[in-house]
Order: structure tokens, then C-alpha cells, then sequence
């Protein structure tokens, strides 16, 4: 299987930036794993979106965007679950 390559946009960055470090180090290897299997179980697929998906992380959401013709996973929204889909 192809490993996929993991992008992040500019606002996930930041947001990833502005967590603590305990919580960077829980969602970080979360959203690696994307790379070999980006629709891992527990994953859903957002409703009313074309091809966004998330994965929980405790209290936090990730959504994201998969490319499954230039093999590519961008992370788009890394939020508490309170703020996620706004």
C-alpha cells in the first residue's frame, strides 16, 4: 500500500502551535498514522461535505481533506470538540 503524504494548512498549523504540549503529543502520531491509513476506524465522514473527514483525539477533532489521486492527506481544522465545526 501506498503511504500518502501529509500536508497541513496554514490555520492547523497554528492551531496545532497554540495547544500544550501534552496534547500536541497525543494528536501528532494520530495524525501520522493518516500516512499508511487515512481512513483508520472511528474515522467519519463529514456530512454534507464532498470529501472531508475527522478523527477524534480525546477532546480534540481533526478534519481532513483526502486526495486519493495524488495520494495526499491535508489537515485542514485541529480544534477542541466545542469549536470543531464551526
Amino acid at each position: 500500500m501506498v503511504d500518502f503524504i501529509i500536508t497541513f494548512a496554514r490555520s492547523a498549523r497554528k492551531e496545532l502551535e497554540r495547544l500544550s504540549i501534552h496534547d500536541v503529543m497525543r494528536i501528532l502520531p494520530k495524525i501520522e498514522a493518516l500516512a499508511s491509513q487515512p481512513r483508520p476506524e472511528g474515522c467519519r465522514k463529514l456530512t454534507g461535505e464532498h470529501n472531508l473527514w475527522r478523527i477524534r483525539v480525546g477532546d480534540y477533532r481533526v478534519v481532513y481533506m483526502i486526495d486519493d489521486e495524488a495520494t495526499k492527506v491535508e489537515i485542514l481544522v485541529v480544534r477542541h470538540r466545542s469549536d470543531a465545526y464551526r
